[in-house]
């Protein structure tokens, strides 16, 4: 008998849906839903126009950033230095913060503390960004302030994700106070 032979004969001796044993019940809880894919879950969005401060030194990030955030309907900022950022912080009051971590001149995290002691600016939600996941990183952005901290690069859909769980009953994104 032939390979194809022995899986035809299989086949064959399988029961049909008809012919299945009824479940037998146990204690354990069955879940009958399917499970939810991710990105068939439908997304709440900002409303139209939320201002986003984006801090990078890097144009291509600022340029790919400024993109996603104007097609999904929100008011890119762009700063090329900590330095710049905080001066259109303080002139443009940004709805939310994309603040990368390494940065020349002041870093990151001194935006971030400048940001936070800044009666103004001081309750605007930060995301930091960096290429590094050092757990140290993540705790130490935690401590001084940052409502996030996402790894570079990132995708479209965990982005607005994590925009999405800072959201209140505006539609607009606030600092978790927890």
């Amino acid at each position: 008998m032939k390979l194809i032979d022995h899986l035809q004969a299989a086949l064959h001796r399988l029961p049909t849906e008809h012919e299945k044993a009824p479940a037998v019940a146990s204690n354990a809880v069955e879940n009958t839903a399917p499970p939810l894919n991710r990105r068939k879950r439908p997304r709440i969005d900002a409303r139209q126009g939320i201002r986003v401060l984006i801090i990078d030194d890097s144009p291509r990030v600022l340029t790919y950033l400024g993109k996603l955030f104007t097609s999904a309907g929100y008011v890119p900022l762009l700063a090329g230095s900590a330095e710049r950022g905080l001066q259109m912080a303080r002139a443009e009051h940004p709805d939310l913060v994309m603040l990368d971590v390494i940065l020349p001149g002041m870093s990151g995290f001194a935006a971030l503390r400048h940001l936070r002691r800044d009666p103004e600016v001081g309750q605007v939600p930060v995301i930091m960004m960096s290429r590094k996941q050092q757990v140290t990183e993540q705790i130490y952005v935690k401590r001084i302030g940052a409502d996030d901290f996402m790894k570079k690069p990132f995708t479209r859909f965990d982005l607005f994700s994590r925009i999405e769980q800072m959201l209140d009953e505006n539609r607009v994104p606030r600092r978790n106070q927890a």
